[in-house]
């Protein structure tokens, strides 16, 4: 077992006292099987009435509201977690679902709707033969069909930190030949999804113990990366950026259908856009036991 404190803060500064508006924060981890959250604390300055509900997906969503104005605003989440994902994990999928391609059962395929339904477009059908490429044949086992798949995604393409916001969209990542941990997230559960398979996409944190895993800055960052269901084992995490899969150092903290839904801050502010003079974010995280470390970077660089 890995006990680590993992520490987000988020500054905004502004040119003027300006209101601001609700903040939808999504920074409180996730508890799974491999998971347990033993403490949490969120701090919000100026003063905020802080509101806990849950979405459509489980995630637990803190809303800020505000009142006056204020020329900054500090968002301070703290979490300790204990980890306890094995690093070579064995699945137990059911035996209707170990060769691809399989149908779901009827009460899972309803269940799953948009999240096994391509979200992008590919009018010239290039994005589906570049995923076909990665089907052996058929039938072919299914975990190695989506571990070919992520691997192939590492391998093809190059990670590139990129400090503008947006994720790029699939057909935007084959032209490039590059992306970051968010792309490569988006365009494996798109992969997956053209195979028919259900996926979403999981943002968090990647802990980093040896700082040599891809998608953090310094051994401590904001990650991205996708699960796909497959029956029997459930849902089951990749992380294309790193080849890995399980959930071995990968700390979910929101699930959603589009990486959109499952941004960490969220908000508004009533002013021009030249009132915003700087946003910065770090992460750090503490294993018990090794001392602390830390990365600093925008929240949209990875």
């Amino acid at each position: 077992m890995t006990v680590i404190t993992i520490v987000h803060v988020t500054r905004y500064r502004y040119g003027a006292a300006v209101g601001l508006g609700p903040h939808r924060l999504m920074l409180r981890p996730r508890e799974t099987p491999d998971l347990k959250l033993l403490a949490y604390d969120l701090e919000i300055a100026p003063g905020a009435v802080i509101d806990w509900s849950q979405d459509v997906s489980g995630n637990a969503v803190a809303t800020a509201s505000f009142t006056g104005v204020s020329d900054a605003l500090t968002i301070r989440s703290r979490a300790t977690v204990s980890l306890t994902a094995p690093s070579w994990p064995v699945f137990p999928i059911a035996a209707s679902a170990q060769s691809y391609p399989f149908a779901y059962a009827a009460e899972d395929h309803t269940d799953l709707g948009a999240l096994a339904q391509p979200q992008y477009p590919d009018p010239s059908g290039r994005f589906r033969a570049w995923v076909e490429e990665f089907v052996m044949s058929r039938p072919t086992n299914t975990l190695s069909l989506l571990k070919d798949l992520g691997n192939g995604i590492a391998a093809q393409f190059c990670y590139q930190i990129r400090e503008s916001e947006g994720t790029q969209a699939p057909l935007e990542t084959l032209a490039r030949g590059w992306g970051t941990c968010r792309d490569f997230a988006v365009l494996f559960a798109e992969a997956a999804r053209a195979l028919g398979l259900g996926a979403r996409i999981v943002s968090g944190y990647l802990h980093d113990a040896g700082s040599g895993q891809l998608g953090s800055a310094g051994p401590g960052s904001t990650h991205a990366w996708a699960e796909v269901f497959v029956p029997g084992a459930g849902w089951i995490p990749f992380d294309p950026t790193n080849r890995a899969v399980g959930s071995a150092n990968l700390v979910p903290v929101a699930v959603g259908r589009n990486i959109s839904q499952v941004a960490p801050v969220a908000g508004s502010f009533s002013g021009s856009s030249a009132d915003l003079l700087s946003m910065d974010v770090e992460v750090r995280v503490e294993e018990a036991g090794s001392g602390a470390h830390a990365g600093s970077r925008p929240l949209t660089a990875s």
